[in-house]
């Protein structure tokens, strides 16, 4: 008994609380499942009258709400409990009758409840899709409508309602089942009846499902559902729907026409009598159309959307390719606008997108002159000296007609039009750019171009204004360029193509912009004088640089592919490096557009080809910076120049590493154009490190000889001072001299000349014996050469002999005679090995 109360309070207070909306259908459900199992489960062998009637109506309500939340599979166990209990409620109160008046009164009460449960039943089943067993449940309600005709609303709205459903689940054949059962249901008793507005939707939907399943099979069926409907409750989805029927039966026009004849005698709006029109239209019914059409305004003079009426055979007129009487209608249209048949602004507004229409086909067809035909239409629909931005996009319309017609003149004043009402339009300043160009004015042409760039990076503040999202502004940039391109007008292009290379975020059209202006740009460079060069340089550098940038910032873009970076940066590395070639005569220039090619060049795979491009980038860069720094005038720009040498040259240490290990390499001059480069940097640097490099290069087996004389040479080369690193380079390549098999006697003349006028100086008045002792070597060292080959330069023997009888005379003149008698001897030795000049000097 206690769960039997808690069941019963659960129950009420589910209801309670979904009346307050605590709980929502689907917890509300769960709990009546409970709450009802609970009772079913305290029910006794001989349960009270009050008790069953009380679990009929739970077992009831809680299938009816386990279908209403969509779980129909498990209302039918608590339905089936419900016809249990009302067999039981039924044989208890025959057992307690007195008589027929009773038993009919108890068959009464419980035939209700057995229609709810069967009907709950049918629900249950439809929504499993089993049509059979809904059928049989439906068939056992409408039988049992004879003892319960208030039931008949309900059994025909639910006929109906599983009608709708199989409708939307493209089930014809059930539809029009379940349709043509709630209409039959709906006709068994009048006075409990759906009422004739539900029975003509049903047939109409009924009719819908016929024409939709198979119009040609079920022609007949679906007109007459149609013709009922109508009957029934005159609508004019009805009206429509018959006209539709009839259409596309390929019915005559007569049919057709006396189905349309009725609207006349009926209250219908203008919108709806124009759909039909335009229904017989589009099936090509122009006759019936037409005469329909044309039926229209009498009826409905008075309403202020007659100009639809006219709108609606213009566009018919002119998709039947009728030009010469749309254009008629169109001018019909017009007389009446001003004579106080003013058409509506929507119907203006429709007006005017029919009429551009027109224009725009026949301007794509290059008909201009006809496209200026249907321009002037709308113009004729605005005041003069109204501004409307819709007025100004028709007059660029109207000079983009002009211009391709050669009348610029009419152009520049439809332009001019177009100012005054919009003037901070893009498209407007477009418009002025295109005339601009046809006139050859450069200026002009320019000025436009920026005007447009400004206005294409200033998001619009007026709400009614035209949008111009980044995308038309580039586009019509594009354009600019290509125009400028055609007429031959590079300054207007270049400016065009510079906002573009700045402003795109396809980098595909970016860099597409890019090489173009390199393209041009170089065209333009050698096509110029030497004095006017320097500027193009400049411009191609930043195009370089922009190019560098923007391939470093598609690094984060999915849809720029690695290989279309790859394929970029090759083009552009490439290009670089040519130019850098080229330009010899700038050297700044060209030290900048070898670093920029190296720059572009690391977006490539590092791959053979690629590292040797790298390497010889920096080491141009490199020599270009050396000699930039030898001809600085002030002492912290050749700085700033020989640190960013180094810079470059340990960048090319790093690539040349890697290049070594991808093949032979041996005849490369690479290592020793790295020696000498740093080392000129660091020795004008005043660089400490530079003996510790000289100690490694000491040591090299394989050093050639000139390698050595011009380090010597650099070593003393200001501001650079190295006495000491020039006197063992210029002694190592003495000895490497001496190695050679045949003795190259010109070169080792210079070579002992650098070394005696090193350790020797001229005017040098206090002389040390060990230098003098060092330099007497050299004498010999060459005597012994000049001694063993003729080859031996003439003026460079008597050069030695003159230092040497000059040091003789100079040690005579500070009393050491017997010094100076060895050095006059020694001087005396390479007169015997004179030439021509022999005889003069003896």
């Amino acid at each position: 008994i206690q769960v039997e109360e808690v069941a019963i309070s659960l129950w009420n207070w589910a209801v309670t609380k979904h009346m307050g909306s605590v709980l929502n259908d689907e917890q509300r459900a769960k709990l009546r499942f409970v709450a009802c199992r609970l009772v079913c489960l305290c029910e006794g062998s001989d349960p009270p009258e009050e008790t069953i009637r009380r679990q009929i109506l739970m077992s009831m309500k809680t299938g009816k709400g386990w279908i209403d939340i969509g779980k129909a599979d498990l209302a039918d166990g608590f339905l089936e409990i419900a016809m249990n209990s009302i067999e039981k409620l039924y044989a208890k109160l025959l057992n307690g009758s007195d008589g027929e008046a009773d038993i009919y009164v108890h068959k009464a009460d419980v035939e209700k409840n057995l229609f709810k449960v069967i009907s709950y039943q049918a629900e249950s089943v439809f929504a499993q899709r089993d049509f059979e067993k809904a059928v049989t449940c439906v068939q056992r309600c409408k039988d049992m409508l004879i003892k319960l005709p208030k039931e008949t609303c309900y059994l025909s709205i639910l006929c109906y309602n599983f009608g709708v459903e199989t409708y939307e689940w493209k089930r014809f054949e059930q539809s029009s089942f379940w349709l043509s059962q709630s209409y039959d249901i709906g006709k068994m008793n009048m006075k409990y009846s759906v009422g004739k507005e539900m029975q003509a939707k049903v047939l109409r939907l009924l009719a819908t499902a016929y024409f939709e399943w198979d119009c040609n099979l079920y022609l007949e069926k679906a007109l007459k559902a149609i013709s009922l409907a109508n009957q029934e409750n005159l609508h004019p989805a009805g009206l429509l729907l018959k006209v539709k029927i009839l259409l596309k039966s390929g019915a005559s026009d007569e049919d057709i026409s006396s189905a349309t004849a009725e609207f006349m005698h009926h209250d219908f709006s203008l919108d709806f009598c124009l759909n039909i029109a335009k229904l017989l239209l589009e099936h090509g019914r122009e006759s019936v159309g037409f005469d329909f059409l044309k039926s229209i305004p009498e009826r409905y003079e008075a309403s202020p959307d007659l100009g639809k009426i006219a709108l609606l055979h213009l566009e018919f007129l002119l998709q039947n390719k009728r030009e010469l009487l749309a254009k008629q209608k169109v001018e019909d249209i017009i007389i009446g606008h001003y004579t106080g048949k003013q058409l509506l602004p929507e119907a203006l507004n429709q007006l005017h997108i029919i009429l551009w229409d027109r224009a725009a086909k026949h301007y794509e067809a290059k008909n201009y002159s006809e496209a200026l035909h249907w321009y002037n239409y709308s113009v004729s629909f605005y005041i003069p000296g109204q501004v409307d931005q819709n007025l100004a996009k028709l007059q660029r319309n109207i000079a983009s007609c002009y211009l391709h017609l050669k009348q610029v003149d009419k152009a520049k004043e439809a332009v001019k039009e177009a100012e005054r009402c919009d003037p901070d339009s893009i498209f407007t300043k477009f418009s002025v750019y295109k005339i601009a160009v046809m006139e050859k004015d450069t200026d002009k042409a320019v000025e436009a171009v920026s005007e447009m760039g400004k206005l294409a990076e200033k998001p619009s503040q007026d709400e009614d204004s035209l949008k111009v999202d980044e995308s038309t502004g580039t586009n019509l940039l594009s354009l600019a360029a290509q125009i400028a391109l055609e007429n031959e007008q590079q300054v207007v292009a270049i400016k065009a193509l510079e906002y573009l290379s700045e402003h795109l975020q396809d980098f595909q059209q970016l860099f597409a912009a890019l090489k173009c202006l390199v393209r041009i740009m170089l065209s333009k460079f050698m096509a110029e004088n030497e004095e006017d060069r320097d500027e193009d340089i400049k411009s191609m550098i930043t195009y370089f640089t922009l190019a560098h940038r923007r391939l470093a910032e598609s690094l984060t873009e999915e849809k720029f592919t690695e290989d279309m970076r790859i394929l970029e940066a090759q083009w552009f590395r490439k290009v670089a490096w040519n130019l850098a070639v080229q330009f010899k005569g700038y050297p700044e220039k060209m030290r900048d557009l070898f670093l920029l090619s190296f720059k572009l060049s690391q977006f490539c795979p590092s791959d053979k080809a690629v590292l040797i491009a790298q390497k010889t980038c920096l080491l141009m860069a490199t020599a270009v910076d050396l000699e930039m720094g030898r001809q600085q005038a002030t002492p912290s720009e050749q700085m700033e120049l020989l640190t960013q040498a180094l810079e470059h040259l340990q960048a090319c240490k790093e690539i040349w590493k890697v290049l070594k290990l991808t093949g032979d390499f041996a005849k490369d001059p690479t290592d020793t154009l790295l020696l000498l480069y740093e080392f000129e940097a660091r020795s004008k640097l005043n660089d400490p490190t530079l003996y510790n490099l000289m100690e490694s290069v000491w040591e090299q087996p394989q050093i050639e000889v000139k390698t050595l004389e011009i380090i010597a040479s650099l070593a003393m080369e200001a501001p650079a001072r190295y006495p000491v690193l020039c006197k063992r380079a210029l002694r190592s390549a003495l000895n490497l001299h001496r190695k050679q098999t045949v003795i190259d006697a010109v070169k080792f003349s210079k070579c002992l000349n650098s070394l005696i006028n090193l350790t020797l100086p001229t005017g040098l008045t206090d002389l040390d014996a060990c230098v003098l002792q060092e330099v007497w070597g050299y004498f010999e060292d060459a005597l012994s050469v000049v001694s063993s080959t003729d080859a031996y330069p003439e003026m460079e023997i008597l050069w030695l002999m003159t230092r040497a009888w000059n040091t003789g005379i100079f040690q005579y003149t500070i009393g050491k005679y017997k010094e100076a008698e060895q050095w006059c001897g020694l001087g005396m030795r390479f007169l015997s090995h004179l030439g021509s000049l022999k005889k003069s000097y003896e």
